[in-house]
């Protein structure tokens, strides 16, 4: 059960970064130790179509993962989690967790994180670069398009100092891709 009497920790590794969509009063660059980030979803909805599914991040178990964290008023706490499960837990492709995330300035806050399951169909796991820029260029759901989905995320990404070749490389090719 998480606590919505008390301020709220997000973790956010992916289109949460750079759209969170709910109001936070600090956000810090934070690591989470035990999971990555991956193109290891078949989005259906949001980021493609059943017919052409395009792929969006997962918090995969291995490794560790940089991106930041957003504390939440203990006021706006409900409504919050409300927002974020309406997003996030749409197809139950996600599981909610609370997960350790050490901060910038070294505090460690428990933040609520959207983790994988992975024996959802949806689960794509570990596709080649290849793969993964065949099943994003084209696709387009209801939140826009596949391309700047992940384009958007390797900004962020590139902002705050973190190196991911592998999505570095796809927004490189997308872009390369859209502007040709």
């Amino acid at each position: 059960m998480i606590r919505t009497d008390v301020d709220l920790w997000v973790f956010a590794y992916g289109s949460l970064m750079w759209r969170p969509g709910f109001e936070a009063v600090e956000q810090s660059p934070a690591d989470v130790d035990g999971y990555h980030r991956a193109l290891c979803i078949a989005s259906h909805r949001h980021r493609g179509t059943p017919e052409r599914p395009g792929l969006v991040l997962g918090l995969d178990v291995g490794g560790s993962c940089r991106g930041v964290a957003f504390r939440v008023e203990a006021a706006r706490a409900a409504g919050t989690l409300a927002y974020l499960r309406e997003r996030e837990l749409l197809t139950n492709v996600y599981v909610e967790k609370m997960l350790p995330a050490k901060l910038s300035d070294g505090r460690q806050v428990m933040a609520v994180a959207y983790v994988v399951d992975r024996s959802h169909p949806q689960y794509v796991g570990l596709l080649s670069p290849e793969e993964t820029l065949r099943r994003v260029v084209g696709a387009e759901g209801l939140a826009g398009p596949n391309p700047d989905y992940v384009v958007n995320t390797a900004r962020e990404l590139e902002r705050l100092g973190v190196v991911d070749p592998t999505l570095a490389w796809l927004a490189a090719s997308l872009t390369v891709s859209t502007d040709e």
